[in-house]
Parts: C-alpha cells; structure tokens; sequence
C-alpha cells in the first residue's frame, strides 16, 4: 500500500531526501523522442534553470541533481533554521516570486495600512507560507507546475506532463547521502549518454567542475563552489559543518573513479587505488560500485545503517522497513 507523503518525510530524522520524477507514460518530453523525430532538449535547460532558482526562495538546498530525458533526479536539504532569521516582509517577498499572494500581502508590500483584522489574517498567512517554503512537496509542486504548463503551451495540448507521485527516499546518514549524490551524479555515464562527469549535461556534477575550471584552481581544485548548489564543507569548515560533511576534492575524485569502473573497458575488476574517502567511511568497494549503478531499486523508503533505519522508523510510526536487509548489507 502506498504511504501517504506526509509519513515519508521526518526532519527529525534527516533533513536529506532523494527525490525522483518521471514523466508520464515514461515518454521522452525532455529529450529526443525518436518515434516521432522531434526534439526537446532544451526542456532539459527549463528544468535545471528552474531547480536552481527555486534554491533562491525556499530554504532548501540542492546537494546534487541529474536531468535526463524521460526523468530527472534531486536531492534536497532542507534548511528550517533559515527561515527563523526572515521577518515578515522576506516570507512575503519569497511567497510573491512563487505566487500572487493576497490582498493583504500585496498591501503590506505596498505600504498601505491594515487593520487588526486584515493584520491578524495576514500574519496567520505568513506562519502558513514560511511553513511552506520549508516543504519539498511545495518545492516539487512549483517545479513541475511550471515545467508542464511550458511544456504544455508548447505542444498545444493539455494533460498530465509528470507521473502523479514524486518518489522519495530519506538519506539517513554520510555514507547514504555520498552514495545516493554519486549514484544521481552518474546517470548519464551509467546511461552512455556521457563518458565523463565534465561531459555529463544538465547534472550537478558538471556545474560544480565548470565552476572550478572559471573561479581558479587551488591544489588543483577551487575553493570557490557554485552559488545555486548546497556547499560541499569538510574541506574549509572546521567544528560544526554548514554544508555537505564532504571535501569537494574527495568528491570529484570519487565520482570520476567510480565513472571508470562503469565504463565497458573495465568489466568487472576494480582498480586497486580505491579512493581515500571510501576508506575513511568504511565503504566497501564492491558494494559501492553496486549501489551507485543500483541505488533506487536497491533502497526503498529509508536508507543508511541499520541503527538510523530503525530510528527513524520509531519517529515516523512505522513497525518495520523493506530495506534494512539491504542497508545492514550494503552500508553496515
């Protein structure tokens, strides 16, 4: 039976969720339909250019993305102490880039002068849209809302443009999080749509290279990072870490490794240089190579060790997960 939205998403329990969208009957209207000839690429661009914005009005963060041409791949921090430091007139402010608002919204922007009443309603507005800008399933809604209506007005027709659910994993812990970031950063080479991460369209992956290819290269990798994307921290953060608890140096590397051990020259033998961030996490080679080519089908609804599963099963109220056999295999 399928669960309810509302029960898949605890921020107690992370605030990390990988979230996938599929376009409805599996067609390719975002890429190249071949049956019909035509092509749809630069839907692709409308999608990614509207993920990015989104990071600029919700108080959430995009840790890693993939655009494909019948799909596409996101993965979600949600920042709820952000929204603590804006007043009334910021919630506003954001709302309105998404939506007209009210009356009385559009009047406190304007400078006009509300009664209690008309204050009183506006005020329980406000908690309800800060809520709001807070929620993935707003977040998706906006996204795809907009994609479909451009989509839509472009083909001349109407109708469903997205399958009706998102789906959603929660990534419970560092080792989910960096296997579900490398596994979404992939898609294309795993699809044979790219050879490299560099050449991988439309991913995170590649805005974060092309990023530090134009910002300048320190140690052979830049400290400067893309604006739009959550910050990898562990390499310029000491203490507590506000961003990604990995160093982008790490990353890169671990993505383009993991890259070549997919590719058909090497068939089944892994180079004997693992990647020290493997080590570091205590990640078994084989078995990461097997979740960043078989993660969403692998996992279902929580991912991470064994303890974090059966944790946020307690906070969620369910009894039990289908994929703890697989997390007690996989991550440990």
């Amino acid at each position: 039976m399928t669960r309810a939205r509302k029960t898949l998403i605890a921020l107690e329990a992370t605030s990390y969720y990988h979230i996938c969208v599929r376009a409805v009957r599996k067609s390719f209207l975002c890429g190249e339909d071949k049956s019909s000839g035509r092509n749809f690429d630069h839907r692709k661009q409308w999608l990614e250019n509207e993920l990015l914005r989104l990071t600029e009005i919700f108080a959430i963060d995009i840790s890693a993305y993939a655009i494909l041409s019948n799909h596409y791949h996101v993965i979600l921090h949600v920042d709820k102490d952000r929204t603590t430091n804006w007043d009334a007139g910021e919630i506003i402010e954001r709302w309105h880039q998404l939506f007209k608002g009210t009356v009385q919204s559009q009047a406190f922007i304007n400078g006009e002068s509300l009664d209690a009443g008309a204050r009183a309603l506006l005020d329980s507005q406000i908690g309800i849209w800060q809520e709001r800008l807070t929620d993935i399933s707003w977040f998706m809604r906006v996204v795809n809302e907009k994609i479909a209506r451009k989509a839509n007005a472009e083909d001349e027709c109407t109708g469903r443009f997205w399958e009706g659910r998102f789906k959603s994993q929660a990534l419970l812990d560092d080792k989910a999080l960096l296997a579900c970031m490398a596994y979404v950063d992939l898609n294309p080479i795993r699809a044979k749509i790219a050879e490299t991460p560099e050449e991988s369209d439309h991913t995170s992956v590649k805005l974060r290279i092309e990023t530090c290819q134009s910002q300048g290269i320190i140690g052979g990798i830049s400290e400067n990072q893309p604006e739009q994307l959550q910050p990898f921290a562990g390499s310029t953060h000491e203490g507590e870490l506000e961003g990604l608890p990995f160093r982008l140096q790490d990353y890169l590397e671990l993505v383009d490794w993991t890259g070549r051990q997919m590719r058909e020259d090497k068939p089944g033998q892994i180079e004997e240089t693992v990647p020290p961030i493997l080590k570091r996490l205590n990640l078994d080679a084989d078995h990461w190579l097997y979740m960043t080519q078989h993660y969403q089908s692998s996992f279902k609804s929580l991912v991470g060790c064994v303890q974090q599963v059966r944790e946020a099963c307690r906070l969620l109220g369910w009894k039990k997960s289908h994929s703890l056999s697989m997390c007690r295999v996989l991550i440990g």
